[in-house]
């Protein structure tokens, strides 16, 4: 698959136009956020097929300046809920390898087949977690959505570290064996 892959970024200058850099740069300027809008964009305004489209732009958004830059913005001001965020992010890469982490201009999502967890700082004191679950009651701490609408089930407020449990854990986990 590397060799693939290898293959086709060496290959993109003849058959797209440009290098995956320019692709790249094309892509940041473009200020999309979703996966299948920035292939729409490659494909419409460009003429790129959907392999090269799909192809630049998992590993534009793959790429690690480019997440940390977004992860970082969303904290600033915010600074003090930054070690409650490593927290959520050190349990969630214990969860699988086959994990998605996909920062946006506000919030991360957490995929695997489907969003299953999203981050959000949400206020200056407070960082709202989202979780999709297919069927469970809201309770006191695991709440409803919220403000997240339909991009999940419910959310769990948190304002400080210690509030990354036992029993947050164990929801993370939860929400992680749904999601296939």
């Amino acid at each position: 698959m590397e060799q693939a892959l290898k293959t086709m970024i060496d290959n993109m200058p003849e058959k797209t136009g440009k290098s995956l850099e320019e692709w790249k740069k094309t892509l940041k300027s473009a200020g999309l956020e979703k996966h299948g809008e920035m292939v729409k964009h490659l494909k419409g305004e460009y003429g790129v097929s959907h392999g090269f489209a799909n192809t630049i732009v998992s590993l534009f958004r793959q790429d690690d300046s480019s997440e940390e830059d977004l992860v970082s913005a969303q904290y600033q001001g915010k600074e003090s809920l930054f070690p409650i965020y490593e927290a959520l992010m050190a349990e969630v890469k214990k969860l699988g390898d086959d994990i998605t982490i996909s920062p946006k201009k506000t919030s991360v999502s957490i995929i695997r087949k489907r969003q299953f967890l999203l981050i959000k700082p949400a206020t200056k004191t407070r960082i709202d977690l989202g979780f999709k679950f297919k069927d469970r009651e809201a309770g006191e701490r695991l709440g409803d959505s919220g403000p997240f609408g339909t991009m999940c089930s419910h959310r769990v407020v948190l304002n400080s570290i210690d509030e990354v449990d036992a029993e947050l854990k164990g929801w993370m986990k939860e929400a992680y064996a749904e999601s296939v």
